[in-house]
């Protein structure tokens, strides 16, 4: 009987995310809110309130300082964990509250009160595609002590809709939410078109609309919101409403005046938290001037900023602040910095760590790089690390222990090793997003690793060895544009790679030893013809199909990509492969951005990354990421059994799929000893948030 899932290990990139570092951080605040400008004439003293050496971040306050409750990634995926220092000890005791994290992989936004957990998670599919899989849970976690007092999360968002960002006002009676409601995504990724909707905890399926276009929200006592959006001015600002809630809240929109700008132009602001019942908010900035977001504290009143996390950290990246419940502390998330680590060790990013799987016996890891291909057994990856300051093409061992460098300060990308020779491994040279003219190669890498790889084996520190016996040979002709995308047939032979030689991006098969130059015994043929992009091909692993991403169906729009396939001899038009939509030309089907196709080793699954799951989390509080097409999914190569692999906020990208599941994992861990050192500066905040306004 055929297994019903995909096997294997699939090795895979995060924009950004291993450079993160996040630890939860927070600050006392004066007392009185009239004395809220000493912040600012004396440098508070800040506690790092986490491990010092997961990612950790979105974190409330459950009381004044003593316990808190946020999201951490230490498992391999986003779970909650609640952290609490007993009065009069220095000792921190904290646990995991949600133990099942096969039910999600994604949760966010947590908030503990009174016994009750709430949360977002991503764990049940929307009725359609083109929705986030984003909603409101809640547990009831009376005994927080004991692992096995867990509940069933009960859903507060209504099924087919999508809500984001919980907040419970004053009281506790009633909750905000930034909504999407029911309606699909519109595709927008930089300021989410969520409404603010408030309802009544007792009854949450009756929500009300006090706000539309908002998102972030925060309360001051039950009859007013502070919220975040962009402003017709384009500068990110914090806005109020303020509405009178009936007793029974009525489904619809709630009588209030328009909601008013509380920041001014000129300065981004986002994340509001009320302080002092709103007379303040905490909110994380971006100012003209400045390259870094940090947390300042607004006086309502009297429209003055006073700065907190500059005048402690001027050049690091903060975010998300949110403050305790009687305003004695205020919290943040930021780098924790390059030698704060737990043990007195500097923190390491390993080559490879493990991501949490949907499915058994597939293996998920991360890859500090881009761009991993298998060697044929397994025991070694191809990747680049990067295109700027540690440009070129590296392989380490698949179980992360070990790396080498085979081209350095020289632009490379996407990798595909020779399924039939040990050491020889294809890529490309030159910009990765150049234009159809720019200078882009197809090389073959041939190396020699037998004396490199003895002395390191000998040697305790990865000391990253350039191999110095490798050969570069250039396979297409200098004065063909843009060649890129090298994928191998399964005997070794031919090439089908990516060129806009033609003047459009369409795919050709060359000799995989000489390429193109017919006088070494090469040649080169053209397998798609077309005023459109067909790019980032694979090769079926029995060579019958060649599965590529193409907007054929669409070629005006060039950011719509399906999975469409074709034989190696071009003698049928190529197959497209409906994901999202089952019919040509559907709506649906026609938003698809599908890139980096791969194969499974049986041939029966495709491994690609897609935006059909939509937005996850609100992208303006997070560092930069290349969304919408952020998350892998597989499917059958007829269509069916779609499944999802990864929920976060993040873009997840450039997948290597390998058939072996058990790849010395058993060496992996989430603080490994090998990698690179955790530096500062080296993520980014949204590129499309700009101060030049």
């Amino acid at each position: 009987m055929e297994d019903p899932n995909p096997k294997g290990t699939i090795v895979f990139t995060t924009v950004g995310r291993p450079y993160y570092g996040f630890d939860i951080f927070s600050v006392p605040l004066p007392p009185d809110s009239d004395n809220i400008q000493t912040i600012h004439h004396s440098t508070p003293t800040e506690h790092c309130l986490t491990d010092g050496i997961s990612i950790n971040y979105n974190g409330q306050f459950v009381d004044e300082g003593r316990t808190l409750v946020y999201v951490s990634e230490r498992t391999g995926s986003s779970q909650i964990y609640l952290l609490n220092r007993p009065a009069r000890t220095n000792t921190a005791k904290q646990q995991q509250l949600l133990s099942a994290p096969d039910q999600s992989l994604f949760h966010d936004r947590p908030i503990f009160r009174n016994g009750q957990l709430y949360y977002v998670s991503a764990h049940q599919p929307p009725d359609q595609p083109f929705k986030s899989w984003s909603a409101i849970y809640t547990n009831q976690i009376i005994h927080h002590d004991h692992d096995d007092d867990k509940r069933i999360p009960f859903r507060l968002t209504p099924f087919g809709s999508a809500d984001y960002s919980p907040a419970i006002s004053e009281s506790g009676k009633y909750m905000a939410v930034a909504s999407y409601g029911s309606r699909p995504w519109g595709g927008e990724f930089h300021d989410l078109l969520t409404d603010i909707v408030v309802f009544g905890l007792s009854h949450p399926t009756t929500r009300a609309v006090v706000c539309e276009h908002g998102g972030w929200p925060t309360w001051s006592g039950d009859s007013t919101i502070f919220f975040h959006r962009q402003a017709e001015d384009g500068w990110w600002s914090i806005f109020r409403i303020d509405f009178h809630l009936p007793p029974e809240v009525v489904s619809g929109p709630i009588s209030s005046g328009p909601p008013r700008r509380i920041t001014p132009p000129g300065l981004h602001c986002f994340t509001p938290a009320v302080i002092h019942r709103g007379k303040q908010l905490a909110v994380a900035t971006r100012r003209p001037n400045t390259n870094y977001r940090h947390v300042e504290i607004l006086d309502v009143e009297s429209q003055k900023f006073y700065p907190v996390t500059k005048l402690l950290n001027p050049t690091f990246h903060h975010y998300n602040p949110f403050v305790s419940p009687e305003s004695g502390f205020l919290g943040y998330h930021r780098f924790r910095g390059e030698s704060a680590a737990a043990a007195g060790e500097s923190s390491i990013i390993p080559h490879l760590q493990h991501v949490s799987s949907p499915i058994k016996g597939l293996r998920m890891l991360r890859l500090n790089g881009s761009f991993p291909s298998f060697s044929p057994d397994g025991h070694l990856l191809a990747y680049n690390h990067d295109f700027d300051s540690n440009s070129g093409l590296k392989i380490a061992r698949s179980d992360g222990s070990k790396r080498w460098t085979l081209i350095k300060d020289r632009t490379a990308f996407y990798n595909a090793w020779s399924p039939s020779e040990k050491h020889v491994i294809y890529t490309s040279i030159g910009p990765i997003f150049g234009s159809v003219n720019a200078t882009v190669q197809i090389a073959r890498v041939s190396f020699d690793p037998t004396n490199n790889f003895k002395q390191q084996e000998r040697e305790e520190e990865d000391d990253d060895v350039i191999i110095p016996l490798v050969d570069v040979k250039i396979l297409t002709r200098d004065d063909t544009g843009n060649n890129a995308f090298p994928a191998c047939s399964p005997d070794g032979k031919s090439l089908v790679f990516r060129s806009g030689r033609s003047g459009h991006k369409n795919l050709y098969i060359m000799d995989a030893v000489n390429g193109e130059f017919d006088d070494g015994g090469g040649y080169i043929r053209q397998l798609t013809d077309g005023p459109w992009i067909d790019t980032m091909p694979t090769w079926s692993p029995d060579g019958k199909l060649i599965a590529f991403s193409s907007n054929r169906h669409n070629p005006h729009n060039v950011d719509a990509f399906s999975i469409h396939v074709i034989s190696p001899d071009g003698d049928q038009d190529p197959l497209r492969i409906h994901v999202a939509g089952s019919e040509e030309g559907s709506g649906q089907g026609d938003r698809e951005r599908i890139n980096h196709v791969c194969f499974s080793a049986d041939g029966n699954w495709l491994l690609f990354t897609a935006n059909i799951g939509g937005v996850t989390a609100d992208p303006v509080s997070m560092p930069n990421q290349f969304q919408p097409y952020g998350d892998l999914h597989v499917v059958r190569l007829d269509g069916s059994g779609l499944r999802r692999l990864t929920w976060n906020g993040y873009e997840n990208g450039t997948p290597a799929w390998h058939p072996i599941d058990e790849l010395e994992l058993d060496k992996l861990c989430l603080e490994g000893v090998v990698g690179d050192k955790l530096k500062g500066g080296q993520f980014d905040e949204p590129l499309w948030i700009h101060c030049d306004l």
